[in-house]
């Protein structure tokens, strides 16, 4: 089985950004947004020819990430109201394509892909995430892959390596401590991108750093702020584990 998994929202906002550029008023942005989606997701379709295929929409303004931390993507960009109301006419854009749509109420879309990732990988299917999203890196394994449609390139294990000096299992703890600004997520105060991979080289992991007698300033720092870390943990670690409703034979692609 090959699932092809949309970030939909990754991918419309995108575009919708484009076209802001291009047209003053707000039909012909929305038009040309729909057009470019529907040419993005037939180029899509035909290099990735999948099995099955599922565009994946964020129906949850608030979910458990926002009960822990308030303050949890409190600097994000709200939707721009014309695209929000928009939605809709994209599904169906979609739909007619033969790509169905999933989105839940009470869950985000990263949380959503990462369960039919893993849950397929776990029978031996094989998926392709699309998104420029680097927080699904943390996913990867032969069975689960991220392509970025706007960079045309695969953000794969060598991409992380390069990117972070980590492996792709080592980057929820490395967003622990460094935090993730785009989300407003605080890591461990004074810990920077080289520091924590510095750390995780040295240690592995976050639960070695933590237990490990402390010799160095940045140890000491980073167990003085455990709270601030396994918070962080927490929100950046994707949920594979989800009851969607859905059969993924549901998600089969008729040509």
């Amino acid at each position: 089985m090959q699932l092809l998994i949309l970030d939909a929202m990754n991918l419309v906002r995108r575009l919708h950004a484009v076209q802001q550029g291009r047209h003053e008023q707000p039909e012909a942005r929305l038009a040309a947004t729909r057009a470019a989606l529907v040419q993005a997701a037939g180029k899509l379709l035909k290099r990735f020819a999948p099995s099955h295929v599922v565009a994946v929409f964020d129906g949850a303004p608030a979910g458990f990430r926002h009960r822990l931390s308030p303050e949890y993507k409190a600097n994000r960009q709200p939707m721009p109201a014309e695209l929000a109301g928009y939605l809709g006419e994209l599904q169906r854009a979609l739909w007619q394509q033969g790509i169905d749509a999933l989105l839940s109420d009470s869950e985000e879309a990263d949380d959503l892909v990462a369960t039919l990732a893993r849950r397929l990988a776990r029978h031996g299917g094989h998926s392709t995430i699309v998104s420029t999203d680097k927080g699904f890196c943390q996913l990867l394994e032969p069975h689960v892959r991220l392509w970025d449609h706007f960079g045309q390139r695969w953000l794969d294990e060598a991409h992380v390596r390069q990117k972070f000096g980590l492996e792709p299992g080592q980057l929820v703890d490395y967003w622990a401590l460094t935090g993730v600004s785009g989300s407003n997520i605080r890591g461990v105060p004074g810990i920077g991108p080289k520091r924590a991979q510095a750390l995780l080289q040295q240690f592995g992991n976050l639960e070695a750093l933590l237990t490990a007698p402390a010799d160095s300033k940045e140890q000491k720092t980073v167990q003085m702020h455990q709270n601030d870390a396994l918070l962080a943990r927490q929100l950046v670690k994707l949920v594979d584990d989800i009851e969607l409703g859905l059969n993924l034979q549901q998600l089969r692609y008729h040509h």
